[in-house]
């Protein structure tokens, strides 16, 4: 009979100041196979784990439970453990006494500890029936893609690079930069945006390591960690980039002119385009969407003056397959859609009430004003300017509830900005709370106060025009007064939400989003840039809302990971996986429909139809088994016999 040994942690008070560990473990050590049972306070410590492989040594023990926090935390530390100690790593079963007992029931301490009592007999049950498991091994393909252009993308591409390993980086827009290179400064040091961004997207361009798609998506990923299959649609350009010298004569010949998007709308752009001065690659794309040409069959004229004959109207969108052994997804945020929302600051009605982002482009040199602060309805400057903060976000009702960490340092850098170049204008900043998490922050929002900008805490009710003024309605909670303004322009900080395609994009990964539709994290504290799908990475703000300096700081740590897997030459895979038991699979395929991965085949033996597990490609979820009809489908570690053990413990 197999000889188990029982550690109760209490890790410090979490667990301990709950429950009695020492009783536990007095209790555990009378169940059915236990042969040792102890307590310690930090089991995870370094002792901790020298009283855990000493007790394997000197009990003779072949099983390991040990009752503390979640697997997710520890359970490869104490596998580290039972591998030095001499037993197979997987014949540990761990039970969370914190997040499932102590956490939860902190005020019922005696029904707690009887659970707890019913966990650690559970864990033991499954114990007994635990056999040996051994991991695979694959061969890693030494190539990174990155997903997203941005300064998460071209900060990750750059450090990979640097490395020695090569990168494909696939960017959807026309151009490399995401949403920095609408930005006029960086705040709180009011560094110049482009000069920080735009030498780094041309190191991306000339870096011989790096391969660049722009104007490209991913359109499918097959394989796994170390051997990827990724399928990328480069969408027409209609412009022969390799012909092209981005000469500039067909976008200033072209007749047609549309909403400059890059400008929200602020200006006008020819449909042959190059997005903005400094784009890279330095060469236009035909809107298809606009083109005469194109949607018509009249004009043409682009092509009658481009010197070069780089214009071809027969474009297609072509499909190009590359290996990996790694990806990095940094695709970014979009604007939280206000218009939509917020009614009462008139659903996107009045041109004078304008985004942050908006904003930027007003006070950018490259903008549609040249830098000029103005109006967007009659090019006049404001005389009295209002930001409202939080617009769709800490907003339960109509937006998110989450803080988007950005907008009250973007907001007071706009301030600066207006009283720098307006001095006499009148600015306000109405608020809920000031966040100034970052380093010099909080010395620069006093810096702005300190300029004569005032704040008034409290929300905006409504915006409505009146003459050729916004008027503002909302309170000072402080005063507990409503407040009334005239303004002119009216700012409102938009919250952060995820890029437009990120939940087909986490189907296509096979990744999962948090609750708000970001990607989620594998750990946030111990594997913040890391995915529960091996060998996919995070960078920026596609993960959660965040600044430049954190954004740049996440991509080189993603990076970071990504290096230290494609330098080795093959790597272990998790033997936690599915297998198929033929002699009860009827090959229905069940199981394939409902899984993730795309890691169960069909084939044919004897002429019958029979599914096979990938075990390279399988997660080790558990949706097959759940699905598969005669039960042939079963989960190494997880198996049939095992949890109606753990069904029977738990009944006694």
């Amino acid at each position: 009979m197999p000889r188990v040994g029982v550690f109760v942690c209490w890790c410090g008070s979490n667990i301990g100041g709950v429950l009695d560990c020492p009783a536990l473990a007095r209790a555990a050590a009378t169940f059915p196979g236990v042969v040792y049972a102890t307590d310690y306070q930090y089991m995870c410590s370094d002792p901790g784990q020298k009283l855990i492989a000493e007790a394997i040594k000197e009990h003779r023990l072949d099983r390991v439970v040990v009752a503390a926090c979640s697997p997710r935390l520890h359970e490869d530390t104490f596998r580290e453990v039972l591998a030095r100690a001499g037993l197979n790593p997987y014949l540990l079963e761990m039970t969370n006494l914190r997040e499932h007992c102590s956490w939860v029931h902190a005020g019922e301490k005696e029904l707690a500890q009887a659970k707890a009592l019913s966990l650690i007999r559970r864990a033991v049950a499954k114990a007994l029936r635990l056999t040996p498991l051994h991991p695979g091994r694959v061969k890693i393909t030494r190539r990174c893609l990155v997903i997203g252009g941005g300064i998460a993308g071209i900060q990750a591409a750059l450090d990979v690079a640097d490395a020695g390993i090569e990168v494909v980086l696939v960017e959807r827009e026309p151009s490399l930069g995401g949403k920095m290179v609408l930005l006029d400064k960086t705040f709180p040091t009011l560094d110049c945006s482009a000069c920080i961004s735009t030498p780094k997207m041309a190191a991306v361009a000339k870096h011989p390591l790096i391969r660049l798609y722009t104007y490209a998506e991913v359109e499918k990923v097959e394989g796994s960690l170390g051997n990827y299959r990724v399928t990328i649609r480069q969408k027409a350009r209609y412009v022969d980039h390799t012909k092209c010298t981005g000469c500039g004569t067909c976008w200033e010949k072209c007749p047609v002119k549309v909403p400059d998007e890059l400008n929200f709308r602020l200006s006008t752009r020819p449909a042959i385009y190059l997005p903005f001065p400094q784009a890279v690659p330095s060469k236009p794309v035909i809107d298809a969407r606009h083109c005469r040409q194109l949607t018509k069959g009249k004009c043409g004229v682009c092509q009658k003056v481009c010197p070069a004959g780089a214009i071809d109207y027969t474009q297609q969108d072509s499909l190009h397959e590359e290996e990996v052994g790694a990806i990095i997804v940094a695709t970014g945020f979009d604007l939280f859609p206000w218009e939509k929302a917020y009614g009462e600051y008139g659903y996107g009605r009045y041109p004078d009430v304008i985004t942050g982002l908006a904003f930027e482009r007003l006070v950018n040199a490259s903008g549609p004003t040249g830098g000029r602060i103005v109006r967007p309805s009659d090019g006049r400057e404001p005389r009295t300017v209002v930001f409202v903060h939080c617009v769709g976000s800490r907003d339960e009702l109509k937006g998110r509830e989450y803080c988007s960490r950005i907008c009250c340092m973007y907001t007071a850098k706009h301030a600066h900005q207006v009283k720098e170049r307006l001095p006499e204008a009148k600015v306000y900043v109405f608020y809920i709370d000031i966040r100034t998490f970052g380093k010099g922050y909080e010395e620069f929002y006093r810096r702005v106060q300190d300029e004569g900008v005032i704040y008034l805490r409290g929300r905006v009710s409504k915006i409505y025009q009146e003459g050729d003024k916004l008027i503002v309605k909302g309170a000072d909670t402080l005063l507990g007064e409503p407040v009334t303004i005239a303004a002119d322009l009216v700012v409102l900080a938009t919250g952060v939400v995820p890029a437009r395609g990120a939940e087909e994009l986490a189907r296509t990964l096979g990744i999962s989003t948090d609750k708000d539709g970001f990607f989620q994290e594998a750990h946030p504290k111990l594997r913040p840039v890391e995915t529960h799908t091996a060998g996919i990475f995070l960078a920026g703000a596609c993960q959660g809302p965040k600044d430049i300096p954190d954004t740049v700081s996440q991509a080189s740590a993603a990076a970071a990971k990504a290096v230290g897997l494609l330098l080795r030459e093959e790597i272990e895979v998790s033997p936690l996986v599915a297998w198929v038991n033929q002699a009860l699979c009827t090959g229905c395929l069940h199981c394939q429909v409902v899984c993730p991965y795309q890691a169960i085949e069909v084939v044919t033996e004897g002429g019958r139809r029979r599914a096979r597990v990938k075990e390279e490609l399988c997660q080790g979820c558990g949706s097959c088994t759940v699905a598969c009809r005669p039960g042939a489908m079963e989960l190494k570690g997880f198996s049939n016999e095992q949890i109606l053990a753990e069904v029977e413990a738990l009944c006694r």
